[in-house]
């Protein structure tokens, strides 16, 4: 499969960059994906250097790099350190995480993350998970769905929204994405349907693979699997995973909680290597016009 069909890699160099990598470390992408980081990390690696990349999402495998320095992960990035145990890693040189979905995903209709091809409501990045969109759409109550809706997607008619899919599935007509977008389109104003639409399905599509829980998760054991002096680097797509970022790298903790010593001085486990998030130029967004909402935080274990 072809990568650069799979997947186009934002802020590429600048994400290298931040690794600072090794030739003979050990780096972990959570992200495979269509292998861009992944590749441009290997091509940095020594003999001794090794990379574990992970992907719930079967389809990613066949993008595996074929490398004795390389080992492809089946699995949820919220099962890091189970993982790096498994494989006898005690500490690892680098982290990266591209929190983006892949063109991939958008461009499969049948897969249900695009809101401009008609498919079942799937949305499930591993497959082999229980809950799909759909199941979500039909077994939430509507107040569930309004708090989805309002808190991952932002969307400021949300209760509306909840109250015609609950009206929709009772009436047995809500199993596609086609069906969702007739369903919340009169909620939304013409000139914002592109961007309200993304927000409906970026909702359910967080909800589905309960991102925001294993984002944390993530971020939790990068402080038990890094090295002092270890790096941290990852693109959010979303103000949502941004602000966690941001609040962990600031206090190592999600909710961004600054604990200091008796003389004030921040007790924090990670150092921030850019004070500004950084963002695509605007040659890179011509380029890869995705790369607009990318958010890049590089952070150092003290």
């Amino acid at each position: 499969m072809d990568e650069i069909v799979y997947h186009i890699p934002a802020l590429l160099d600048e994400c290298i960059e931040g690794l600072q990598i090794k030739p003979d470390g050990t780096y972990v992408d959570v992200t495979f994906g269509g292998g861009g980081h992944s590749r441009a990390i290997m091509s940095q690696l020594g003999p001794e250097g090794h990379l574990y990349s992970f992907d719930q999402d079967l389809d990613a495998y066949a993008n595996r790099i074929d490398d004795p320095r390389f080992t492809f992960v089946h699995s949820n990035f919220a099962y890091l350190c189970n993982f790096m145990r498994f494989y006898g890693v005690d500490k690892v040189d680098g982290i990266i995480a591209d929190l983006g979905v892949s063109f991939h995903h958008f461009d499969e209709g049948e897969r249900g993350f695009s809101f401009r091809a008609d498919g079942r409501l799937d949305m499930r990045m591993n497959r082999d998970a229980h809950r799909d969109a759909a199941w979500i759409v039909a077994n939430y109550t509507e107040e569930q769905l309004a708090d989805v809706l309002y808190l991952y997607g932002e969307l400021r008619q949300a209760r509306r929204m909840a109250s015609a899919i609950v009206k929709a599935r009772n009436a047995g007509t809500l199993t596609t994405t086609g069906q969702l977008v007739e369903v919340v389109k009169p909620f939304i104003a013409p000139k914002a349907e592109k961007k309200e639409l993304a927000q409906v399905f970026q909702a359910l599509r967080i909800e589905v693979n309960d991102e925001i829980a294993t984002l944390k998760k993530l971020l939790e054991s990068s402080l038990k699997v890094l090295k002092p002096g270890g790096r941290l680097v990852v693109l959010t797509y979303h103000s949502l995973e941004d602000r966690l970022v941001k609040n962990f790298i600031k206090s190592g903790n999600v909710e961004g909680k600054v604990e200091k010593d008796f003389f004030g001085r921040v007790n924090a486990p990670l150092r921030a290597v850019n004070n500004k998030v950084i963002v695509a130029s605007d040659a890179e967004v011509e380029r890869n016009p995705r790369a607009r909402s990318a958010k890049l935080r590089i952070a150092e274990l003290v």
